[in-house]
């Protein structure tokens, strides 16, 4: 069953399963924005202005959004155990990135005679690299594993099992004193 190994080959791969997960994160996100944006949305239009609304409605979903994405990344995506609340208050520091350009462009743009929907789909594209790289090199990135590999020792670390044809103590690799 080729299929289902070469399927199985994908999903061992981080990046697919990041693609897979914001993917379904993204369109979720996506539709609970506009969910919101046509119900709680259009009181604040109606009650202040459509540019608050934008901002009440970009935070009501990025809310939402946040605890959801946190869990599939953590589970599905980046696999790691540890200290849940520390984990999550690294994943929300990470995307208050996005969050706070969101924050100035979407109301920019709402400002400018721009739909909040179609602004909010085109930034959704652009923030979805920076999530990527902030979650795989921040939020949960885990020490690397220590080695047991002789050639990972720090430079100047003496191994008393390493000794010259001489019978001179090498350190890392190389001759004492060369």
């Amino acid at each position: 069953m080729p299929i289902k190994r070469t399927l199985r080959r994908l999903l061992d791969d981080q990046r697919v399963r990041f693609l897979i997960v914001g993917g379904f994160n993204t369109v979720m996100g996506f539709v609970v924005f506009v969910a919101i944006d046509m119900t709680l949305g259009r009181w604040v239009t109606a009650e202040v202005s459509r540019v608050v609304s934008s901002i009440v409605t970009l935070v009501v979903a990025h809310l939402i959004a946040a605890v959801v994405a946190f869990i599939l990344y953590r589970r599905f995506v980046f696999r790691v155990s540890g200290n849940v609340v520390i984990d999550f208050l690294r994943f929300e520091s990470v995307y208050l990135v996005p969050l706070t350009v969101n924050l100035v462009v979407l109301p920019s743009v709402v400002a400018l005679g721009v739909s909040a929907i179609l602004a909010q789909g085109v930034i959704l594209v652009v923030m979805t690299v920076v999530s990527y790289v902030g979650h795989r090199y921040f939020s949960f990135r885990r020490k690397a594993p220590v080695e047991a590999d002789p050639s990972a020792r720090v430079e100047g670390e003496i191994d008393a099992a390493a000794e010259s044809p001489k019978g001179e103590k090498r350190s890392a690799g190389k001759v004492a004193g060369s």
